[in-house]
């Protein structure tokens, strides 16, 4: 079974007298370890589906299951107990919270499921050495490159062991080198097991994946699969870059 099988989901936003299809019968399966992006314009309904995908919201109609839970109809709670548990999000504008320094923004999402101090700290500290920023352990964000912020969101996100990472325009607020640094460091991620779906309108980001969803009025337009050595890097990085 598949990771992330949906089918037929529709999302219907109602407004006043009307009725918004922002889904309109999305069947999708998306395999363990894969690397992909999601695309599309605004409006295209990318983020709407991030949004069921990441178990933020539920489906008007249709059948979602994530590691084989069916969450199509999922309580609150529910769907809380499936993100905590099962799913990492990385975000454009990186979310951290300016007070805390990086080992505390990291050790934030275990807090909150209830992990013990000691198992905190160790996870904690092999996700940020994972995205290689322990010389920046207590730095806090205001302290921090946006590259280095984005590190620390990734650390966040994976902390928790999820299965499926989601990184919606993780690059959007970097510049092209950091940004491509970014993007082979969600490729090393993904190599080593875990399932990353980039959420992007860029083009460019998404040709360097090795699958490309394109999403337009609220359906999935063209579904493409690239074959991608593992040996050859998705971008050339300065190794001056890959430090930020």
């Amino acid at each position: 079974m598949a990771l992330v099988e949906i089918n037929d989901i529709r999302k219907i936003y109602r407004v006043g007298d009307q009725e918004i299809a922002a889904l309109d019968g999305v069947t999708l399966s998306i395999e363990a370890g894969e690397f992909l992006a999601i695309i599309g314009p605004s409006g295209s309904g990318k983020s709407t589906l991030m949004h069921l995908l990441g178990c933020l919201d539920s489906p008007t109609s249709g059948r979602l299951v994530i590691d084989g839970v069916d969450v199509s109809r999922a309580s609150n709670n529910e769907l809380s107990a499936m993100r905590n548990a099962k799913i990492g999000f990385v975000f454009q504008s990186f979310n951290l919270l300016p007070k805390f320094d990086v080992f505390r923004n990291v050790e934030l999402p275990m807090v909150y499921a209830g992990v013990s101090a000691k198992v905190r700290r160790e996870r904690a500290m092999e996700a940020i050495e994972r995205v290689g920023l322990m010389n920046r352990l207590h730095n806090t964000p205001l302290q921090l490159s946006g590259g280095q912020c984005q590190r620390v969101a990734i650390a966040r996100a994976i902390v928790n062991n999820p299965k499926i990472v989601f990184a919606d325009e993780p690059t959007g607020n970097l510049d092209s080198h950091t940004g491509e640094a970014i993007l082979n460091l969600f490729r090393e991620l993904a190599e080593s097991g875990r399932t990353i779906v980039i959420v992007t309108h860029d083009n460019t980001i998404a040709a360097r994946l090795p699958r490309r969803i394109e999403m337009c009025d609220g359906r999935i337009r063209d579904d493409v699969e690239v074959p991608v050595s593992k040996t050859t890097p998705l971008v050339a990085v300065p190794k001056e870059v890959t430090a930020l």
